[in-house]
Parts: C-alpha cells; structure tokens; sequence
C-alpha cells in the first residue's frame, strides 16, 4: 500500500463472535506501507462510545483506537491485537482481531483484557496456535513499549491526525 494509490476497503473480522464487517463509513485519512488511520463513527454506538479515531500500525500486528463520548470527551486508548491481510487485487484490508486488547485510561491506568478468550478459541479451534502465538508476542511487545514510555509515541500519530485538515 502506498499514498499514490486508492484506499483499501476496510473490513473488520473477529473470531468470537465469528464475523466479518465491511467498514463503509469509515473515512481513510492516510495510508502508508506502515501506517493507515482512519476516522470513524461507532457501529452500534453505546452508553459512552460514540466515535473515534484509529491508527493501523501495519508491520506490528496492532491497532490503536481513540474513544470519545458523544460530548467528544476522551473515553480510553483501546488497543487491539490483530494480523493484517492486505489483498492487492482488490485494494482490501482486513483486520483480524486476535482477541487480546489492552486500555490505557486518561490517567494512565493500564488494563489487559480478554486472555480467557485466546483460551477458549483455542480450545474450540476457532484460533490456530500459530495466531495465538502471534498475539502473545505482539501482546507482550505492546505492553513492554507501555511499560517502557513508549505510549506517547504511538498515540501521536492519531494527535496528529485529528490536528490536519481532511485531505478532501
């Protein structure tokens, strides 16, 4: 993928529930080789979500969303653990969610979620070993650059996207 070209279609598949949703209201706001982010509205909003921002981060396994309210307030950092699938024959992205996810709170607070799931889709051979494997490690990558200070370098890119004009 690179800027010159169109951006992909974006869909969103998870494991448990088992589906697979095309991401049509989704606005692309850049897209690079490592990088794509993008501008949302919530599917099926919720007491507190409303809409976000998120940044694809394409050659680690991650995703990181931005959550606001409705009133725009600041909800969480919502990291999910994912593999990319980039089909180049029709400019597609999907994103598949390895079930793990990580919350970093306003006030810094950290919050792993979900492993019980990796668990059972293991178990129900929903997940391969090899996927497991892969979120494990992307897990633990995640949480040591957390842990190390690293947060606020990878949330800039999302900063930095809600601080520029729309490309269109």
């Amino acid at each position: 993928m690179s800027e010159s070209m169109a951006y992909p279609t974006l869909y969103r598949k998870r494991i448990m529930p088992d589906e697979c949703v095309l991401l049509k209201d989704d606005i692309v706001i850049s897209c690079s080789e490592d990088i794509l982010i993008t501008k949302w509205n919530a599917i099926h909003p919720k007491k507190d979500l409303h809409h976000g921002y998120s940044c694809y981060f394409l050659k680690e396994g991650i995703k990181l969303s931005k959550f606001y309210r409705k009133d725009s307030s600041l909800m969480y950092w919502y990291f999910d653990i994912v593999e990319y699938y980039y089909n180049k024959e029709n400019n597609s992205l999907i994103s598949l969610d390895l079930l793990a996810d990580v919350i970093v709170y306003p006030d810094g607070f950290v919050k792993v979620l979900d492993l019980d799931e990796l668990a059972e889709a293991l178990e129900k051979g929903t997940l391969s070993e090899e996927l497991l494997k892969k979120c494990l490690f992307r897990l633990n990558k995640l949480l040591e650059n957390i842990y190390s200070g690293h947060f606020p370098m990878l949330k800039k890119y999302i900063d930095d996207a809600e601080n520029e004009p729309m490309p269109f």
